[in-house]
């Protein structure tokens, strides 16, 4: 599988600036997918009534928690998928 640099090599190049558009585009709309993940997994999980306008500590803790093992688990999958793409390129 040819690396997205290489691909973009071979690109003519008038449609080298609609291509980066497109991948920022995709790379926004992936961002934005995890945050919105983050958050509906995290107030799911956390945030258990309404009682005030602000959360309690335990919900602050257990949110913050939350976030950072969301966060560690996509950056892990990410580096996987990377190390899983690189070993399929080299075969």
């Amino acid at each position: 599988m040819a690396s997205p640099q290489s691909a973009l090599n071979n690109v003519p190049e008038h449609l080298k600036p609609e291509m980066m558009r497109s991948l920022e585009t995709m790379q926004m709309r992936d961002s934005l997918r995890m945050y919105n993940t983050l958050v509906e997994v995290c107030f799911a999980d956390c945030v258990r009534g309404f009682r005030s306008k602000s959360l309690d500590n335990k919900e602050e803790n257990c949110i913050a928690n939350c976030a950072q093992k969301y966060i560690k688990l996509t950056q892990r999958v990410g580096f996987r998928f990377a190390e899983h793409q690189a070993g399929q390129s080299s075969t």
